[in-house]
């Protein structure tokens, strides 16, 4: 099975129900991308309209390998379009509040999964059926870990330990298969000459590292600071990667609790294979709808009798942490999250294309059309389409 061989196999349209009002100091407009992530699209709209990104506002991230359309506001925004090679922003108006993750209603997709074998389409076809009919849990998907490099440390993880050198260096100079050849060449200065900050203030390019760079030439030693002047969605997307990863594993032990083995299966994610279910009962999936799990962070507080607790406790003693522990010491941001999260979600609208695939001779492909709610990943209900 192959996926995303080109950005139209991988279509996603945000659904909003806010409308222009005609008035208000924030601009509104839908962004239509194609091969580039979100904060990559917003910066090239800040470079063009010479805009301060802070201005920028948005309800999500949308994939980099896709073909994308979402909303975004603009504090007091040019009342026009934009159009570039990868992105069209179309103006729709005038808002009084700035557009954020409560105004979206979800997301629809369409997905063609090529090169299937008939056997491999019967198969996707059961799981989708199985899907639409009772849910899938509702794990953080691997694009919510892209923080996370080769050697799965959390940045987080060294913030809570107060290891803001350690937080910084894995931050700006860890590598990734997706970097750009000019971005490793960077991250090796970085690592190579880590502390000699007069030698890297001359050779690195102006950017984000260089700021941090200078900042920590006119104060060794300062690491709290340098931490504390990257970007604030950045900052923010390093802690949503340790606390997703703990909640995934408390979805994780829920299921196994509430499932049979023989209904049990497995999926393969980025950081390591977590359950899923089939063949549930319909009372099971009626329960299951019900459920939603708590985000870890120090705010949460726990009854001593509450049925979540054993589990939250045993997720947190494998990472030798107390949730009491979950929070950033000395620095006014960012902060983990707080709230609850479904544990499962129920694609809706779901319909099925079978054709030839003209990509790849003597197979079929499969396009599925379906809604998720906000938050939900649609590379997860892929795995568990195709899961054995």
């Amino acid at each position: 099975m192959k996926l995303k061989q080109r950005p139209e196999d991988f279509i996603v349209e945000e659904l909003t129900t806010v409308r222009p009002e005609g008035k208000g100091p924030f601009a509104l407009y839908r962004l239509e991308k194609v091969g580039m992530g979100t904060p990559e699209a917003v910066q090239a709209v800040c470079r063009k309209w010479k805009l301060r990104l802070r201005d920028v506002s948005y309800g999500g991230l949308k994939d980099r390998h896709a073909w994308t359309t979402q909303f975004l506001t603009i504090f007091r925004g040019p009342r026009r379009h934009m159009k570039q090679s990868s992105l069209h922003l179309q103006y729709l108006g005038q808002l009084n509040e700035a557009f954020g993750p409560g105004q979206v209603s979800g997301n629809r997709f369409q997905v063609t999964l090529r090169d299937l074998s008939s056997t491999a389409i019967e198969a996707c076809l059961s799981g989708f059926q199985e899907a639409a009919r009772f849910g899938v849990p509702n794990y953080f998907d691997d694009q919510r870990f892209g923080s996370v490099g080769p050697n799965r440390q959390f940045i987080a993880r060294r913030l809570i330990e107060g290891d803001y050198e350690r937080a910084l260096k894995l931050a700006l100079a860890e590598p990734y298969e997706s970097d750009s050849a000019a971005r490793k060449e960077e991250k090796r200065l970085l690592r190579e000459i880590w502390g000699n900050w007069a030698s890297l203030s001359q050779k690195l390019r102006k950017g984000e590292s260089s700021k941090v760079v200078a900042h920590l030439q006119d104060y060794p030693g300062d690491y709290r600071g340098a931490f504390a002047l990257l970007r604030p969605d950045l900052k923010s997307l390093y802690l949503a990667a340790f606390q997703s990863y703990l909640w995934n594993k408390m979805l994780a032990r829920w299921l196994e609790e509430q499932c049979r083995p023989d209904q049990l299966l497995t999926l393969k994610l980025q950081l390591g294979s977590v359950p899923a279910y089939r063949r549930i009962t319909n009372e099971q999936y009626q329960q299951f709808t019900r459920v939603t799990l708590p985000l870890p962070s120090a705010r949460l507080h726990l009854a001593a009798d509450d049925p979540l607790r054993p589990i939250i406790d045993a997720v947190m003693r494998e990472e030798d942490l107390e949730l009491s522990q979950m929070k950033i010491k000395h620095l006014r941001e960012p902060f983990f999250s707080k709230g609850d999260r479904a544990a499962l979600f129920t694609p809706t609208e779901a319909k099925v294309q079978i054709a030839e695939d003209e990509r790849h001779e003597d197979r079929q492909k499969v396009t599925l059309k379906f809604t998720l709610p906000r938050g939900c990943y649609a590379t997860l209900l892929i795995k568990r389409v195709m899961a054995r």
